[in-house]
């Protein structure tokens, strides 16, 4: 079977050509080639449609260096490309259009909403999903906001806490946000009356689609809130299998606790038990967790076609019921580095890999003629 050849597909963050993730680029270019893979980066920026050629990027991990070279297109694609609002998202959906045949090792999700939806009707997840619903006008918001207590008006794409407002009702009429403006800073508390909640939240959403989602109740003692990051992939058998699970602590005065907007990472288990006492306890979370990634993957799946990893959000409520808060197709790795897993963070690194090695192979061998009379 000749080698195969990978091409690693993101986009650039800026006009300067800045890429996201270079670090864990870098050490996926690394694996590739100790693995006898040819693998290159590249943006749907650098393709040259009329000859089919890539000016990919790639690391030579012996001096330590990247550089360019031309290149055909690559047998199989690891879409890294995630959510902006620019032109260059365009492109993205340009580069699968115009190649549609090339295979790709995961597949474009729908936004926050549908895939509520999806999940609602499914009897093995609906249970496990905050109510949610889709953002209208202010005196809904409200109304969603006297039946939960606590509701998160979030908008319907992106991933790291961006844009995200919290409301809470307070005993007086008076409503408490907080939140992350797009550039995930953290805004300044403030407390409002309905009137003045209603127009921040109309000015918040300004014309875009968000949603309204159920708060669950995931603050500590010490005020800061949390969640767990699960990470399963396929594996080189081609099937899915966890490969870790961390909590994240939210930085102080923060309603999210991705890592991206100050948050820390500590075990599963720790974390736990800063609420739960009994091991059997926190053994049954850790399984229903579990089960439900494997739900959901399967579901996906079924409706978008063949994935390769998926990060889950999760929640405990102080009753111990799992909640899903988000997935990630795109997940990042460093919370594994941030509890000093090693082990599952280079495992997180070479499951894509391995699992594209498994899709040549079953392609090679769909191909091959068989054996003679």
């Amino acid at each position: 079977m000749s080698q195969l050849k990978l091409g690693i597909m993101t986009l650039y963050l800026n006009d300067r050509r800045q890429i996201e993730e270079k670090t864990y680029f870098r050490r996926l270019l690394t694996e590739s080639s100790m693995m006898g893979i040819d693998a290159f980066l590249f943006t749907p920026e650098d393709v040259h449609y009329g000859e089919d050629r890539i000016h990919a990027i790639r690391y030579d991990h012996r001096r330590r260096r990247w550089y360019r070279s031309w290149t055909g297109l690559p047998d199989i694609i690891f879409d890294r490309c995630r959510y902006q609002p620019t032109e260059r998202f365009q492109r993205l959906k340009e580069f699968r259009s115009r190649y549609p045949h090339l295979q790709y090792l995961n597949r474009p999700l729908s936004n926050k909403w549908r895939i509520h939806q999806l999940f609602s009707e499914n009897p093995l997840i609906k249970d496990h999903l905050p109510d949610t619903e889709l953002y209208s006008n202010g005196k809904a918001l409200l109304d969603f906001i006297a039946k939960h207590g606590v509701v998160f008006l979030k908008p319907i794409t992106g991933t790291g806490g961006r844009g995200i407002l919290r409301i809470e009702e307070l005993p007086n009429r008076m409503y408490r946000i907080q939140g992350r403006d797009a550039n995930r800073r953290i805004i300044t508390e403030q407390t409002l009356s309905p009137r003045a909640t209603m127009l921040k939240a109309q000015s918040w959403v300004n014309g875009r689609t968000y949603l309204m989602q159920q708060g669950i109740d995931v603050t500590l003692h010490n005020g800061r809130v949390h969640d767990f990051r699960m990470l399963v992939q396929k594996n080189s058998e081609g099937r899915w299998v966890k490969t870790g699970c961390a909590g994240r602590i939210g930085a102080a005065r923060s309603v999210t606790s991705n890592l991206h907007g100050g948050g820390t990472a500590v075990e599963m288990v720790s974390l736990l038990k800063l609420r739960f006492t009994q091991d059997a306890f926190i053994r049954r979370i850790q399984e229903t967790a579990e089960t439900l990634a494997f739900d959901i993957v399967d579901q996906l799946e079924q409706v978008y076609g063949r994935l390769c990893e998926l990060a889950l959000d999760l929640a405990v409520d102080p009753e111990g019921h799992v909640w899903l808060l988000e997935i990630n197709p795109k997940p990042g790795r460093n919370i594994f580095l941030q509890i000093n897993d090693y082990l599952s963070y280079r495992t997180a690194v070479i499951r894509p890999l391995e699992y594209a090695m498994w899709l040549s192979k079953q392609k090679s061998n769909e191909h091959s003629p068989g054996p003679k009379n």
